[in-house]
């Protein structure tokens, strides 16, 4: 059904109400809220995702199987469901960017669709963080967060972060769902490493700061995460339900930091995590997919975001909900609870599951039929309601989104986002300050830089974890020949191998006249050659000793977690550069076509340069013991 059309009676509303008694002083957003039903209030809170589609197969077209889609445009399906409701906003995924002229006529469809139906404009949201969680696929990815703290510069996260926001901004997105805040204080941590910037909450809070200026600066809504903190944990909310037992009074002193400094600075938005705090919210709940009693997580704790995260640290903006799809949600908590629940605890904006199919958006009805039922019978609390639907209009009138009554694109408009997104200057900067991050911690026997004789060969050899990002390894004989510092592509072999060629990778390591050994840590097990994530390290210390054994040194370049500078203590150089996307393919020339993170190329660059090498340790590295567990003992201290 179609719903009623908001934006003309939002019109006669703004001419007749300012003659109105007692309307003179009377906000926007109190006007527009005090027009709203219910169902449209309910609607506002809810954050939308079309991110693939299911296309049904076609009568005598092939296979009766279904497959899907990425929307990189509106079909006929999404366009009613905009059409229908009032929601608050849309987030974009990477499978709905293909280019900056594609994704501009997209975002422009979805808000004058939205509009057509008689809805406020959106908040069009993405992660765009930068390095390994950067969704716009041709836009400058950047260095990610631990390598900008490794410049010891904040005005390079200024920087970069203000690239991200005019990118943003020519794409018609107006909220990034960024920086991560979180203090990475648990090395085993899964997911938030190298998006954190430091285990230091002072060092998190001076670039997280320094993010959202940049942000800022272009007109982009800046938003923390994870509240309150997810830094501490070893378990990924996505696949599980991650607990710390962390008093209030340890959050105050580590995790809250950087929120509390960041939301002095003027953030306006704060997502929560699907985090259990059994010292803080010790409310609990009966699992739907175990029987077993489970704390409230802080998305739904009215301790944490309402006491803790309102009263204590006057936080006024937007509270919205991580993806309430993760499993730590759907595995433990019924939809009807989800909803009363996360509204009454103070979440005002909800990322509802992704739509991809007629189920899908019978679903969202479903869950806006159940929200206004539970407003109605008093479940939840309508002032909760009222509270956040002011909270989200507030925020859409202060960057002006409310005052946008047409959201069509020029050819202009459309020159401009292909010019400027992911541009040569713009992926310039990244280069720079990935170059500025490299962090050398060990170097004996000179070692660094590898000093490439006319007739002599470099392997560059990746280890079965990072194969997907050899791609990088051809890009730096690419730049080294740029630069001068070899005659052609043949001094550079690359491999990037496979467990079937072990023995291969070995006898060439062995052979080669200097030796790189790319490797990628992105938990705790990749550290032990016991595991499947860590099976190759095995290989790399067969490597490591067979060149000693015959007068050759070794250089480990590290291109993701930086702990696995405790792990290869034999070779002769380490290199840290914090991050690495995949990429199997070299970007073609003019700089255009998919992003990726320049991290890694410019450490394998930096292994043939003599430039001196300036970047600092934003994490303390601790020593591994014999069963391959980093201990408390710190081996490298922040700051070397």
């Amino acid at each position: 059904m179609k719903k009623r059309l908001f934006s003309v009676l939002l019109a006669i509303i703004l001419v007749v109400a300012p003659f109105s008694v007692g309307a003179k002083n009377e906000s926007k957003t109190d006007r527009i809220l005090r027009s709203m039903t219910m169902r449209e209030k309910v609607e506002q809170m809810m954050l939308v995702s079309y991110r693939v589609w299911e296309e049904t197969p076609e009568s005598g077209k092939g296979s009766d199987e279904a497959s899907l889609a990425n929307v990189t445009e509106l079909n006929d399906t999404i366009r009613a469901d905009l059409m229908g409701h009032d929601y608050g906003g849309v987030l974009l995924f990477g499978e709905n960017f293909v280019d900056a002229r594609q994704t501009l006529r997209l975002v422009s469809d979805i808000q004058d669709t939205n509009l057509k139906g008689g809805g406020l404009p959106l908040l069009v949201t993405v992660d765009q963080e930068g390095g390994s969680v950067a969704r716009i696929s041709f836009g400058t990815s950047g260095v990610g967060n631990m390598a900008l703290a490794a410049t010891g510069d904040p005005s390079d996260t200024t920087q970069m972060a203000e690239i991200y926001g005019k990118e943003m901004s020519l794409l018609g997105l107006n909220t990034d769902f960024a920086p991560v805040v979180d203090v990475n204080n648990n090395p085993n941590n899964p997911i938030i490493g190298c998006r954190s910037f430091s285990d230091s909450p002072k060092v998190v809070a001076e670039y997280g700061v320094s993010y959202i200026e940049g942000l800022h600066e272009t007109g982009t809504i800046a938003t923390l995460k994870h509240f309150p903190g997810h830094g501490n944990t070893d378990t990924d909310s996505h696949t599980g339900f991650p607990l710390i037992e962390s008093t209030y009074e340890e959050l105050k002193n580590c995790e809250l930091i950087p929120f509390r400094e960041a939301i002095d600075a003027g953030a306006d938005m704060v997502m929560t995590a699907h985090i259990q705090y059994p010292k803080i919210e010790t409310g609990t709940y009966t699992s739907v997919s175990t029987g077993k009693q489970v704390y409230l997580p802080a998305t739904m704790s009215h301790k944490i975001l309402t006491d803790i995260l309102r009263k204590d640290m006057g936080f006024e903006g937007v509270i919205v909900s991580d993806a309430l799809d993760m499993a730590a949600i759907t595995e433990n908590f019924a939809d009807e609870d989800v909803l009363s629940m996360t509204i009454n605890a103070g979440v005002n904006l909800l990322i509802l599951p992704p739509v991809f199919d007629s189920k899908g958006f019978k679903h969202l009805d479903d869950m806006v039929e159940t929200a206004v039922r539970l407003a109605e019978d008093g479940t939840i609390d309508t002032q909760m309601i009222d509270d956040s639907v002011r909270r989200i209009l507030t925020l859409k009138e202060k960057y002006g989104l409310l005052d946008i009554s047409d959201f069509s694109v020029t050819e202009e408009k459309l020159l401009e986002a292909e010019k400027g997104v992911g541009s040569s200057a713009n992926r310039d900067v990244a280069w720079n300050i990935a170059n500025k991050s490299l962090t050398v911690v060990k170097n004996e026997n000179n070692a660094f830089p590898i000093s490439l004789g006319s007739k002599e060969k470099a392997l560059i050899l990746f280890a079965d974890n990072c194969a997907s990002r050899s791609g990088a390894g051809k890009l730096a004989a690419r730049e080294l020949i740029k630069k001068g510092i070899i005659a052609d592509e043949s001094q550079i072999i690359v491999i990037d191998n496979a467990d079937e060629d072990r023995e291969k990778c070995i006898i060439a390591a062995k052979e080669a006249d200097h030796c790189i050994l790319v490797q990628r840590t992105y938990n705790a097990a990749c550290l032990n050659p016991g595991t499947d994530d860590g099976s190759f390290s095995a290989v790399f210390d067969e490597i490591i000793a067979s060149r000693h054994e015959n007068g050759k040194k070794v250089v480990v370049v590290s291109c993701s977690l930086p702990y696995d500078a405790a792990r290869f203590m034999d070779a002769d150089a380490c290199v840290l550069s914090y991050n690495s996307t995949t990429m199997r393919e070299i970007p073609n020339e003019s700089g255009k076509g998919s992003a990726y993170a320049p991290n890694l190329v410019a450490a394998l660059v930096s292994c043939f340069g003599n430039e001196e090498r300036t970047g600092i340790l934003p994490v303390n590295i601790p020593e591994i013991d014999k069963d391959y567990k980093m201990t408390e003992k710190i081996l490298y201290k922040r700051g070397y």
